[in-house]
């Protein structure tokens, strides 16, 4: 049990608060479960537009706090105040950073598919109204956890601009790192926003081929920095995942640490599943089939005896369709059948509309988001397809395994950390809970499918035992918890 750690959790996104991704799942999840560990956590998030919506709609009404921020960089006057608010169902208290002029709008990073020009300064406000709010507070916190880049200069300005604040000495910062492609990139001729000093921007700091990198900075200045699975955090450390800081991170890589993340059961188990029409769990697994049924009845699929493959994913080469458009057309001539949810590159919407309407008994394709659909798809599917180039870690695989679905992956990040191969030995072993590959092709994609729809097909006994096993794995957020609490005990020692 922690001694009176007490963290401030930093997340530009908090589902169900504000979402777009991955990262509000793990900053929802994350700190309840720091919570039932015993840790002392506060988590801080901007209150956008949507966060408004969200309390409004359940009835909650944050209060005001009375603590306010008001500070310059350079020729800016940058003004806002704080509001608090509880984790939804739990009581982790919530400091919501008001600034309307940069947060009241309809999306959090971006407009119709287009950055805000001002994200700079938007995520600038962000980090400094976070410490100068808890210097308001007066509250002392040994641990700021940030989350990305749109907080990772709260390191950089906590080591630089604020290291003569009493609050904050022996203070120490965690970055953690969703996804290396995105940096916070901006324009050199921006850097003023930032508020340090130029001596900072230099290839060792900031300085990123001439361009402002904000992720950069909280990696060089964070006294930790973690990642959403083991394996990612080693591949971050290569050329080909490292996407261009991959020599600083080999240099920091004694205080790089990869830590899966977990999932919450609570709403992605079918025994606890809001949205499905049939409850189910291990024990009555074969209750999975009338999920089928109705997957099928919705999506106009005929029975048939083959297996239902499920995707739900961002339509884009990262996510691997390049190489299984390489081989759609082989996959096809089994007796298979397809339900894809999602959105991404119109090459691919142009794809899976063409397969649907060449063959509508054998391909579904939803372009769109719809939560209550993911649910039934991953309810309702044999098998689930994540063939991507890199994944840092993935949640849609443990969700497959927990609602019996078997994944077939890609052996990179945390896809290689949770699926286990269904190999003779593996199977032989009681280990196997999925299908994985290596290489990155579409051959090597096919026959991986094909071996899975060959035991689907032809030793049932080995694939019931194959769901059983997905079905028995336990990727408990308070597992991940526990890891972060253990680093958070070896920073304040």
């Amino acid at each position: 049990m922690p001694k009176n750690i007490s963290v401030l959790f930093v997340s530009p996104e908090v589902d169900p608060l504000s979402k777009t991704g991955g990262l509000a799942d793990v900053s929802g999840a994350l700190p309840k479960a720091l919570a039932r560990a015993g840790v002392d956590v506060t988590v801080a998030t901007p209150y956008y537009e949507v966060t408004q919506a969200y309390l409004a709609a359940h009835g909650a009404v944050p209060k005001e706090t009375g603590v306010g921020v008001d500070f310059w960089i350079s020729w800016r006057h940058f003004q806002g105040d704080v509001l608090s608010t509880e984790m939804p169902g739990s009581n982790v208290p919530v400091r919501l950073i008001r600034g309307s002029r940069f947060f009241d709008r309809d999306g959090l990073y971006q407009h119709q598919g287009v950055d805000y020009e001002d994200n700079l300064e938007r995520f600038v406000f962000f980090a400094r109204a976070v410490i100068e709010s808890a210097m308001a507070a007066g509250k002392r916190f040994d641990i700021v956890h940030v989350n990305d880049w749109q907080s990772a200069l709260i390191p950089v300005y906590l080591k630089v601009a604020y290291n003569d604040k009493e609050l904050f000495a022996g203070t120490k910062t965690v970055l953690t790192v969703h996804n290396l492609a995105y940096q916070g990139l901006f324009p050199k001729q921006e850097y003023d926003i930032v508020g340090l000093p130029w001596n900072l921007f230099t290839w060792d700091k900031l300085e990123f081929y001439d361009q402002v990198n904000v992720l950069k900075g909280g990696l060089v200045f964070a006294d930790s920095i973690t990642t959403v699975s083991p394996t990612y955090a080693r591949e971050i450390q290569t050329e080909e995942f490292g996407c261009g800081l991959e020599g600083l991170l080999t240099c920091r890589k004694k205080d790089l640490v990869g830590i899966l993340n977990g999932v919450d059961y609570s709403v992605w188990s079918p025994d606890a599943d809001s949205f499905i029409p049939v409850k189910y769990d291990k024990r009555n697994r074969k209750k999975k089939a009338d999920n089928q049924a109705a997957l099928r009845q919705e999506c106009g699929l005929p029975d048939t005896s083959g297996p239902l493959i499920g995707i739900i994913s961002r339509l884009a080469d990262q996510k691997g369709f390049d190489i299984l458009s390489e081989i759609i057309d082989d996959i096809l001539k089994m007796d298979v059948q397809m339900v894809v949810l999602g959105t991404g590159d119109p090459k691919y919407h142009e794809l899976f509309e063409g397969l649907q309407s060449r063959d509508p008994h054998k391909v579904r394709v939803f372009l769109k988001f719809d939560n209550r659909l993911a649910h039934l798809i991953e309810a309702g599917s044999d098998m689930f397809l994540m063939p991507s180039y890199y994944e840092p870690c993935g949640l849609n695989q443990i969700y497959s395994l927990r609602y019996g679905t078997v994944p077939i992956v890609r052996e990179t990040g945390g896809l290689k950390d949770t699926i286990v191969n269904a190999t003779p030995a593996n199977i032989k072993a009681g280990k196997a809970n999925g299908f994985s590959f290596k290489e990155h092709s579409g051959k090597a994609l096919l026959a991986t499918l094909k071996r899975a729809v060959k035991m689907f097909t032809d030793e049932p006994e080995t694939w019931d035992a194959l769901v059983a096993r997905g079905m028995s794995e336990d990727f408990s957020w308070d597992a991940a918890g526990k890891n972060y609490v253990a680093l958070y005990e070896k920073l304040v020692e």
